[in-house]
């Protein structure tokens, strides 16, 4: 066996150092003032998350976190490129796996970003009455990937964020009042003037009914049956049910008591008599 040549591997070790050393050492110094400081970026920039009225404190840490995240993976691939690594290819595939993700979980990425969306634009909040989707309910959270409704019968239904977000959406309870629309029938013989007061009077006995505005009470049509009235009070959207329910039990017995009748379709038959000539 030949001798072995320790000069050569002397010298190839420090030229291997002289090489890789600075940049081993420039890579470190790089990540640990980097990491430094987005700790203080993250830090300032949870605080002012949480601070503001816009965010709320549901995307506040997952912000702060995705923040994070994505600044250490650019820190990660700039200390690798002063190690001299091609970066290049690291990208395409951080890039290539990023699509990959995005196609598999396209429907809950939309639900997620209509939930950010909902969360900051705030078309509603917690308490509200809200239609939306064919659905309708009092919110009870919202999420970052569904909306929970309580409807009134009790039932929990969970509203996917994406398509509410990006639909038609009703908030019954954002304005401070209400109208009650509702619809009443008077028979042809009876007096319209005196219907018109029986229902100014059934609505000034109602508590929750507003008298700014005042309420409508007009006729609306002629109906094949009866001549209608549309009765329109406003009141306070919690007040919504209480006043239709206790509007259309008042009326009944109002009209019942000023005899006044309500109408129902009906259909009369006339019959001819027929000579038949012998």
């Amino acid at each position: 066996m030949g001798s072995i040549n320790i000069d050569h591997y002397i010298k190839l070790i420090t030229e291997m150092a002289i090489q890789y050393v600075p940049k081993i050492a420039g890579a470190l110094i790089v990540w640990l003032i980097g990491s430094w400081i987005i700790k203080k970026i993250v830090g300032f920039a949870g605080k002012r998350f949480q601070a503001s009225k816009n965010i709320d404190d549901t995307l506040a840490p997952f912000f702060t976190n995705m923040m994070s995240t994505c600044l250490k993976i650019l820190l990660a691939l700039t200390a690798v490129g002063i190690l001299g690594v091609e970066t290049t290819s690291f990208a395409a595939i951080i890039a290539a796996a990023g699509l990959a993700v995005g196609m598999a979980l396209q429907g809950s990425l939309g639900n997620f970003a209509g939930g950010v969306l909902l969360l900051i634009f705030r078309p509603f909040n917690v308490g509200d009455y809200i239609k939306g989707q064919a659905q309708e309910g009092v919110v009870e959270k919202i999420q970052l990937f569904v909306t929970v409704l309580r409807t009134l019968d009790n039932r929990i239904i969970y509203l996917p964020n994406g398509p509410l977000a990006g639909g038609a959406m009703e908030n019954l309870t954002e304005a401070d009042t209400r109208r009650v629309d509702m619809t009443f029938g008077i028979g042809y013989n009876d007096d319209i003037d005196q219907a018109r007061a029986a229902f100014k009077e059934v609505l000034s006995n109602i508590p929750e009914v507003l008298q700014s505005p005042a309420p409508d009470i007009i006729v609306t049509e002629l109906a094949d049956s009866s001549v209608n009235f549309s009765v329109r009070p406003w009141c306070k959207p919690e007040h919504y049910w209480k006043v239709y329910g206790d509007a259309h039990e008042a009326v009944k017995k109002t009209l019942d008591k000023k005899g006044i009748s309500i109408p129902f379709p009906q259909q009369d038959l006339h019959m001819h008599q027929v000579t038949v000539k012998s």
